[in-house]
């Protein structure tokens, strides 16, 4: 699974252009993942000196990224083709809800290793109608 993180807000707390505090559990989770044959994507608002910082601050946590804002490590900037990352799963404070914390991201990765998990999932998808029909819902 191709995953995009963001770096502020996700990986460590806001502090830009400073580098905040690590969030918990985030740099284990994607050591974890990338054991599991996960490719990462930094998906950062960062760029030049502060992107270079965050880079080498995740490389010392033992994260390497697959590509840094960017789809594939070879894509070149074309202001003429959109930003937008090619990932199957993106892990950004800003989501609706706000971050969920990394010991609940690495559970719905892994609903294998928590049975709790799997069938609260299961659960709740028979039980609550999908979020896109709540959507439509409150719009009729």
């Amino acid at each position: 699974m191709i995953i995009a993180v963001d770096f502020d807000g996700t990986l460590v707390e806001h502090r830009y252009p400073a580098i905040g505090k690590e969030i918990l559990f985030a740099f284990e989770t994607l050591r974890e993942l990338q054991k599991q044959q996960h490719q990462l994507i930094l998906w950062t608002l960062r760029s030049g000196k502060e992107l270079e910082e965050a880079v080498e601050y995740c490389r010392k946590r033992g994260v390497e990224f697959y590509a840094v804002n960017k789809s594939y490590p070879e894509e070149v900037f074309d202001p003429e083709i959109s930003r937008k990352i090619n990932a199957d799963l993106f892990i950004d404070d800003r989501n609706i809800g706000g971050l969920l914390g990394w010991g609940e991201i690495w559970h719905l990765l892994n609903p294998e290793e928590n049975p709790g998990v799997k069938e609260e999932m299961r659960r709740l998808s028979r039980s609550k109608p999908s979020f896109l029909n709540r959507v439509r819902n409150l719009f009729p």
